[in-house]
């Protein structure tokens, strides 16, 4: 059992930390424009997201309320909507960034409470999340019998490992500013936009064109 609940972890971590999803591709951008800092608030908000989609899916399992979120209405309805609010973050990445002449005059650091907010919702919309942790949940919930106390305690530890990754990410992030230049800067804010509004559509067309 603990060799299996060790290889579930490992798997969880990675699923978490490294799929290219909206948050990934916002988080490196973010520790790259405005250091470890702001992209560590950024990495929180991620965090604390997952756990709170986490915490909800353990009382659904366990209460055998998981049809709500296997509801095909239910489906097509947050995906629609997730879908509008990621081009709307992926818009804003378009916008002009500052150049580094411009830096000297004036620095435009997010605030930290946006900065947590963004990392929360950015991830809380993405239904990706919401099957991956009804995922985890199942895989992991039979270890435990299906103990909320149990499972919260070890979701709650895993997340602290998801952290200490993501914290490691940005860092590299902030090493590789010093290298970039305006040029460079502005395609990967292009990459980071395209990459949410991409992400928008495809959902906007899985949950209404397709249904």
């Amino acid at each position: 059992m603990i060799l299996s609940l060790i290889y579930q972890t490992i798997i969880i971590v990675i699923l978490l930390t490294f799929s290219f999803g909206p948050a990934f591709f916002a988080l490196i951008n973010t520790g790259i424009k405005h250091g470890y800092k702001s992209g560590g608030l950024l990495a929180a908000g991620v965090v604390f997201s997952d756990l709170f989609v986490c915490m909800i899916v353990v009382f659904m399992v366990h209460y055998g309320a998981i049809n709500f979120l296997q509801d095909e209405k239910n489906q097509r309805f947050a995906g629609i909507i997730a879908g509008i609010i990621l081009i709307v973050f992926g818009a804003f990445y378009f916008k002009k960034p500052i150049t580094k002449s411009e830096e000297s005059i004036e620095i435009k650091t997010p605030s930290p409470v946006l900065l947590l907010l963004k990392g929360f919702f950015l991830n809380l919309f993405n239904p990706a999340v919401w099957f991956l942790w009804l995922g985890n949940v199942t895989a992991v919930g039979k270890t435990f019998s299906y103990s909320v106390v149990k499972m919260i305690i070890y979701f709650s530890i895993v997340l602290g490992m998801v952290l200490l990754v993501e914290l490691f990410k940005v860092f590299l992030a902030g090493k590789i500013k010093k290298f970039l230049t305006d040029k460079i800067m502005h395609a990967v804010n292009y990459v980071t936009g395209s990459a949410l509004v991409l992400f928008g559509i495809i959902l906007i067309y899985n949950h209404f064109f397709e249904n």
